[in-house]
């Protein structure tokens, strides 16, 4: 038997038309956020479970607020203080919850593969809000949004992606949905937190100096990510010399930039305070398109047949022979 589950793992799953139809069905969840009573009855009597390993504000925050504005009844877990920290497998965690009969489970988890073992063994659609520094689909998704919103376009924006995109699972989503939509990626930063061979996979341009911002369009920050690196590895020499030299300045931007972090911002390190509260900052925008792509997200998986689209469709009967 096929199983018609649909699901949204990773960027490289997701094709234009699909991505076209979410930034769509988002535009029409605006309306809905600006009323008095800011709920649709689309996604009533459906359970979504947001299982959480890691550390999380925004993303967190705005697919819990996503499921109640769709009437969508909504359990969080968070690790800490579940029975992971007694030692329960990731694999007995989604049993667990897979015997309430979710809907939707949304996984952040630090290893690599988790949203796809989570689909294998779920009876759910399943949505990656970041595994690892593997992907984390639903912020391209806003970005994508934020981008078009302010700009009026994708096809032919040059974004230049600065900073850790080694560690960067937002830069691995963003790679691959940017390039999809047409838009111009550049990648830049210091050699040791570009990662190798890059250039070769995805046809991306690579840039050593810190001026090459200023081709850009969209300027997009990432932060250092340590929690990420292995214990000793030093990429730079120090948090104060990264600053000196890759940190986004308003000296380093020009007229009609605009720049995006995704977040947590560390001011002062990648990007100056003064750019982050500026006029030419999307910060503000990526957090409200948030909450509006990720409604989009839980509606399109939960009304849309299961046939056709290339939102990850598999054949769960054979994967779980396979296991």
């Amino acid at each position: 038997m096929t199983d018609t589950r649909r699901h949204l793992l990773a960027m490289d799953d997701v094709g234009a038309d699909d991505i076209e139809r979410i930034l769509e069905t988002a535009a029409g969840f605006e309306d809905v956020v600006e009323r008095d009573v800011k709920k649709v009855p689309t996604l009533r009597g459906r359970t979504v479970v947001n299982l959480f390993y890691e550390s999380s504000t925004r993303t967190s925050a705005s697919f819990e607020l996503a499921a109640k504005r769709l009437s969508a009844d909504v359990v969080s877990v968070k690790a800490a203080g579940s029975s992971v920290d007694k030692g329960e497998s990731l694999k007995d965690t989604i049993s667990t919850l897979n015997a309430y009969r979710p809907n939707i489970i949304v996984i952040r988890h630090p290893q690599i593969g988790a949203a796809q073992l989570t689909a294998r063994w779920s009876d759910a659609h399943v949505v990656n809000a970041g595994d690892g520094k593997h992907q984390h689909p639903t912020q391209c998704l806003l970005d994508l949004y934020t981008i078009r919103k302010r700009l009026g376009r994708l096809d032919g924006v040059k974004v230049a992606i600065v900073g850790d995109v080694l560690h960067s699972r937002v830069a691995r989503s963003n790679i691959a949905g940017f390039q999809l939509m047409g838009l111009d990626v550049t990648l830049v930063g210091p050699p040791a937190l570009i990662p190798p061979g890059i250039a070769e996979a995805t046809g991306v341009r690579i840039a050593e100096d810190p001026a090459a911002i200023g081709d850009a369009d969209v300027v997009y920050v990432l932060r250092m990510q340590h929690e990420r690196m292995e214990p000793g590895q030093n990429h730079v020499p120090s948090l104060r010399e990264y600053a000196s030299v890759w940190g986004v300045t308003a000296r380093r931007l020009r007229p009609g930039q605009v720049v995006m972090h995704p977040g947590p911002m560390n001011r002062g390190v990648e990007i100056a305070p003064d750019v982050a509260d500026s006029s030419a900052s999307l910060i503000g925008e990526q957090v409200e398109a948030g909450l509006v792509v990720r409604m989009a997200v839980l509606y399109d998986l939960m009304t849309r047949p299961g046939v056709g689209g290339v939102i990850d469709l598999h054949e769960r009967t054979a994967e779980r022979g396979a296991a």
